[in-house]
């Protein structure tokens, strides 16, 4: 479980991709065999206290001036992998999509109009010279995207409830193969069903995405602090993976009704977050 911190959790929810140390080149494969032996490795917690701290500085620093070079680290099976936080791509990555997150005059006082536009600069230039760059966590405001949960099943949820000193803990932890199986699975599924479906679209996004990971890797989804979105004993009994499952597997034998009943039961279960996403 996490431990409580003075740091404002933002509601956001997170994909991982934890890869094998072989699947890095060196040096920085023998940078990730030395930083795994570490004792103090950061937190979950850390990582969003040293972006607020940028955030928080006069004039706003949105993205680190250098990239990090900090990761969460994942050992299983006695096979350690990582996860590279990569937190300077991400923020280029996350401010394109401002925009459509806030009004213009909002946002313009959030982050004034020439630190975007040179923030905007330093990744193009930056993007030139890597242009196969990818990040190893995605993130997700205010919800999860339900193409998310289609690469996880029931049986790999973990959750820990919260107690004195601790915040609950909901995530779900897979193989990268069995992540794509259920990709490709859903989305037959999905296109047989309907022509057109943001669903679809989301998904095939997704899939791309992993195709650029090593296939030992691990894919976990994090709720990360929607835990603090959730209403009191919504969290214990969310198994929305189980939701998402079950209304595929309902539209591959054809059940119009079952789909759309599994699709009802994760509409309510994310209403009240939506409705506090909206409240002023």
């Amino acid at each position: 479980m996490t431990k409580v911190s003075s740091v404002i959790v933002p509601y956001a929810s997170y994909l991982r991709v934890y890869e094998p140390l072989a699947a890095f080149p060196e040096p920085e494969r023998g940078h990730w065999e030395r930083y795994a032996r570490r004792d103090d490795l950061p937190s979950y917690q850390e990582e969003l206290r040293r972006s607020l701290a940028g955030l928080a500085a006069l004039p706003p620093t949105p993205v680190p001036v250098h990239e990090s070079d900090d990761a969460f680290v994942l050992e299983t099976d006695g096979e350690v992998r990582v996860c590279p936080w990569r937190t300077r791509l991400r923020g280029w990555q996350a401010l394109g999509g401002l925009a459509e997150e806030y009004p213009l005059p909002v946002l313009d006082a959030l982050l004034p109009p020439v630190v975007r536009h040179e923030v905007s600069r330093d990744y193009e230039r930056w993007l030139a010279e890597h242009p196969d760059a990818r990040p190893w966590i995605r993130t997700s405001t205010w919800q999860v995207p339900i193409n998310w949960f289609v690469l996880f099943a029931d049986e790999e949820r973990e959750y820990a409830k919260g107690s004195a000193g601790e915040v609950p803990v909901l995530r779900y932890r897979t193989p990268m193969v069995q992540a794509r199986r259920r990709v490709a699975r859903g989305l037959r599924a999905l296109r047989d069903a309907v022509d057109e479906s943001p669903l679809i679209d989301g998904l095939v996004d997704v899939g791309r995405w992993l195709e650029e990971f090593h296939p030992r890797s691990l894919v976990e989804l994090d709720y990360g602090g929607l835990v603090h979105a959730l209403p009191a004993g919504a969290l214990e009994g969310d198994h929305s993976a189980a939701d998402v499952g079950e209304g595929i597997a309902a539209l591959r034998r054809g059940d119009e009704g079952g789909a759309a009943d599994a699709y009802g039961r994760l509409v309510e279960r994310w209403r009240a977050v939506r409705d506090l996403r909206s409240a002023n």
